[in-house]
């Protein structure tokens, strides 16, 4: 009989539990290596070489300082002409002859519009003769009141006689006067065959020509005269910035109005305000503000679209830091200030904004604040200053100067 080993197998094979004893052996090793590694790379202590830390954003500055800007309310207007003038025809007639160009500019009293005035002539004619005709009946009546008189104070005729004479010299005189009235009124006829300009302003496309005949009281005009200077601007303001501007009404004569271009990119036109609105629109919340223009460049059009900007006061003395420091969380504005080699948040409250200028309360005169980087600032954060841009001293000396303020952000 063969011979077997404890394990069971035939002499000359090793059995599944001697290569599990190698197995173990190699994963024993394989964790040595392991370990040695690790503690071969790991930094001996006091060797002096400290773990990364972050690097100081680069940033740049701003130095807060003092100066005047203005407080405005911002509002969408519409260019409105003081006058609009429709001209129609009052008579009928031929068209003779037009006088004016399209879009040319007309003084009042400027000859428009001839109409052929032959028959109206000939009424002013007819009516004159008669108004001669009982002129002479009236002084012949006169004369023989006065003949009349004499008579009757004499006894020579009856005292009758004499009052018929005075009330036929007062028919006379009646009919005097109505001859006089159709000689005015075929006058005015008459004056209205030559059409002029009742106002000075730009006249629109023509709409008749020579040989157009015209009827009194007809539905289309013959021309359109809008008045340009001075011109208005209607523009709408919220209520909620009717008191404090109606205070700034009764205080001084008017306020300022500055026009801008629907980018408010380019001012168009300085005036001032002329009058409000004696009731709120309650469909919109909003009171309508018309200012004047003197337009004398035309560049306010009638129907026009602009911006308006009204100043309602001006902020003097207060802290001017660039827009691009102010920075908001949801709405509340805030700075980073830069104190040492690191920056500290700081809430402001914005009080008015003009193009790269914001005005602010919650920093001083002096405050050096970021005005880039702030993807990599926060509450602490250490920071290299690149370069500080120095405070523009025209800015703080210039008073005046405009804040786009939206309507109700006024304080």
């Amino acid at each position: 009989m063969n011979e077997v080993n404890p394990e069971g197998n035939p002499p000359g094979q090793r059995g599944p539990v001697h290569r599990r004893h190698w197995v173990l052996i190699g994963i024993a090793v394989a964790l040595v290596v392991v370990l040695v590694l690790v503690i071969v790379r790991k930094p001996k202590s006091g060797s002096g070489d400290a773990v990364a830390q972050p690097q100081p954003a680069n940033i740049r500055t701003a130095t807060a300082h003092l100066g005047n800007m203005g407080l405005y309310v911002d509002a969408l207007g519409t260019v409105t002409p003081v006058a609009t003038v429709n001209i129609y025809s009052q008579v009928n007639g031929m068209v003779e002859a037009v006088h004016y160009t399209e879009g040319q500019m007309v003084r009042r009293g400027a000859p428009l519009i001839d109409i052929d005035a032959r028959s109206y002539r000939a009424q002013l004619q007819e009516a004159q003769g008669t108004l001669q005709h009982d002129r002479a009946l009236l002084a012949q009546a006169v004369m023989d009141l006065a003949r009349y008189k004499e008579a009757s104070g004499q006894q020579a005729i009856a005292r009758q006689t004499y009052d018929d004479q005075v009330q036929a010299v007062e028919q006379y005189r009646g009919t005097v006067k109505n001859d006089e009235g159709q000689v005015a009124y075929a006058e005015v006829q008459l004056g209205y065959c030559h059409i002029t300009a009742p106002i000075s302003g730009r006249i629109g496309l023509r709409l008749v020509d020579p040989g157009n005949v015209m009827f009194s009281g007809g539905s289309m005009s013959i021309a359109v005269i809008t008045q340009l200077q001075p011109i208005t601007v209607v523009f709408n303001v919220a209520e909620d910035n009717l008191e404090q501007v109606h205070d700034e009404i009764l205080q001084r004569a008017s306020l300022p109005v500055d026009i801008f271009d629907r980018s408010q990119q380019t001012k168009i036109a300085t005036g001032k305000l002329l009058t409000l609105d004696n009731q709120i629109d309650t469909s919109t919340g909003t009171v309508r503000f018309r200012g004047q223009f003197d337009n004398t460049r035309l560049n306010l059009y009638p129907n026009q679209f602009v911006n308006a900007r009204l100043l309602v006061r001006t902020l003097t003395n207060v802290v001017l830091v660039p827009t691009a420091a102010v920075q908001r969380n949801g709405t509340q504005a805030f700075v980073y200030v830069v104190s040492g080699n690191a920056v500290k948040m700081r809430n402001v409250t914005e009080l008015s904004t003009e193009n790269d200028v914001a005005a602010v309360s919650g920093v001083i005169e002096g405050d050096v604040v970021s005005v880039t980087g702030f993807d990599k600032l926060q509450d602490g954060s250490k920071v290299t200053v690149q370069q500080a841009a120095a405070p523009d001293p025209a800015a703080s000396a210039t008073a005046n100067v405009g804040a786009g303020m939206k309507p109700g952000s006024a304080s």
